[in-house]
């Protein structure tokens, strides 16, 4: 099983960017697929989900209306579009998978990927 998740990189506040996840050795289209970030210091936590059909969409309050999550089942790929990015939305940004509905609790996601960095400069 593998997450790689890429596009992170430095940005300025106001900016955007737009976060890959390509995944392999698992069925990917029966999983839900989320994206989390984890501060320096600070716990882990949802940023957003997909369902495994891409039919329905959950996001953080802090998040909802400046990133949008979408998947491609026929090429096995997550990504994450990031407007509107703040200095506090620094953090590395880890994809993961979880066999079930779209949830925002980390502990239902089977599968990690290694996460990229993103850092925004005010």
């Amino acid at each position: 099983v593998q997450l790689q998740a890429s596009g992170g990189g430095l940005v300025q506040a106001g900016g955007s960017l737009r976060l890959s996840c390509a995944a392999s050795g698992f069925a990917f289209g029966d999983y839900g697929m989320g994206w989390f970030r984890q501060a320096s210091g600070k716990e882990r936590e949802f940023l957003a989900t997909v369902t495994w059909s891409g039919s329905s969409t959950y996001y953080a309050d802090s998040v909802n209306g400046r990133f949008t999550i979408s998947r491609d089942n026929a090429t096995q790929m997550v990504y994450l579009q990031m407007r509107a990015l703040k200095a506090q939305d620094t953090a590395v940004y880890y994809c993961a998978a979880e066999n079930g509905l779209a949830t925002k609790n980390k502990h239902n996601y089977h599968y990690w990927g290694q996460g990229t960095q993103v850092t925004v400069s005010s």
